[in-house]
């Protein structure tokens, strides 16, 4: 169970996806699942996890050359990454917003 954050506030949301891949009487599949990740006053959640704001030291995008990318969470439990279908910069914007970043 993931600790409730104390503002309920949403900031900022972005989508994300993962892809398993199986192999079934040889012939791959792929399924894709798409989940949401939530910028919070106090922190940034997944599914799966939950990152005190303090705990976070930056965001950033790789962009492929087909649209997608890679959405990096620098933690201080490592990077974290996630295939996100869009450019998440206004979403790392409301994050840097929050920190108190000038160089926005």
């Amino acid at each position: 169970m993931l600790p409730l954050n104390k503002d309920k506030t949403i900031i900022s949301t972005l989508s994300y996806y993962t892809v398993e891949r199986s192999i079934d009487w040889f012939q791959q599949k792929h399924r894709q699942s798409n989940f949401m990740i939530l910028l919070y006053v106090d922190a940034v959640t997944t599914p799966k996890h939950h990152f005190p704001l303090e705990n976070i030291q930056d965001m950033s995008f790789k962009a492929f050359s087909n649209g997608t990318g890679l959405f990096y969470l620098h933690t201080n439990q490592g990077v974290f990454t996630y295939g996100v279908e869009r450019d998440p910069m206004d979403f790392i914007k409301a994050y840097r917003r929050l920190k108190g970043d000038q160089y926005i």
